[in-house]
């Protein structure tokens, strides 16, 4: 299997949400944008098959789009500081995702690795899930929500390190263009004691590699 691998210092791309909410289409806009899709692709969305397609399209967007409604800061917002002392590496292996590539609008799928020093106490393991899903749940491009991962991290636990790695097969190079199926690409990116020490994203890396199952 292909792999493309890149390392990242990019900064997250700033999105005004507040206004791109307040000029949100109506349900019945959005339903009609999906007819006249199905038109172009040159079927009939009055067919019995169609007939209640444009709903089903606008329900399911709601859903796969939902991080644009979600504060990553709210779901990191509680840190445990009872953790008997405990300063070493916490990482989160394997949490599957599936986003939607921004320049076609195909899925790309998953799995992110998430690894922090802890400097005022831990957040709950679940919360690390969680921020993955805010961030694949929108329009993105891998490089860019590797790096929003580890920005609200930063910004949320100013903690002493955060490594983050995306894995994802991407649709628009499987089911279009180049149509190679099984190439994944790896995204990276490092900060702190993981940024400044070589050593420590070996560690990150072997611990992720040592007990993936793929």
């Amino acid at each position: 299997m292909d792999a493309v691998v890149k390392t990242l210092s990019i900064q997250p791309v700033k999105r005004d949400t507040d206004s791109i909410k307040a000029k949100r289409p109506s349900r019945e806009e959005a339903e009609a944008a999906v007819r006249t899709l199905i038109r172009w692709a040159g079927d009939d969305p009055a067919r019995e098959g169609l007939i209640d397609t444009p709903k089903r399209v606008v329900k399911a967007y709601r859903e796969l789009f939902e991080g644009y409604d979600q504060d990553s800061s709210k779901i990191l917002d509680k840190v445990f500081e009872e953790v008997a002392g405990y300063d070493d590496m916490v990482l989160v292996r394997e949490i599957p995702f599936a986003s939607h590539c921004e320049h076609h609008m195909v899925p790309f799928v998953g799995h992110a690795h998430i690894a922090y020093y802890p400097s005022d106490g831990v957040v709950g393991l679940s919360k690390l899930a969680r921020l993955v899903d805010v961030y694949a749940r929108r329009l993105q491009t891998q490089e860019t929500m590797t790096a929003e991962i580890v920005e609200a991290m930063v910004d949320s636990l100013n903690p002493r390190g955060v490594a983050v790695m995306i894995e994802a097969e991407h649709m628009c190079m499987s089911m279009r263009g180049v149509r190679k199926q099984g190439s994944t690409t790896i995204t990276t990116r490092f900060t702190g004691i993981f940024k400044d020490d070589p050593a420590e994203q070996v560690r990150f890396m072997s611990m992720v590699r040592g007990f993936s199952s793929r």
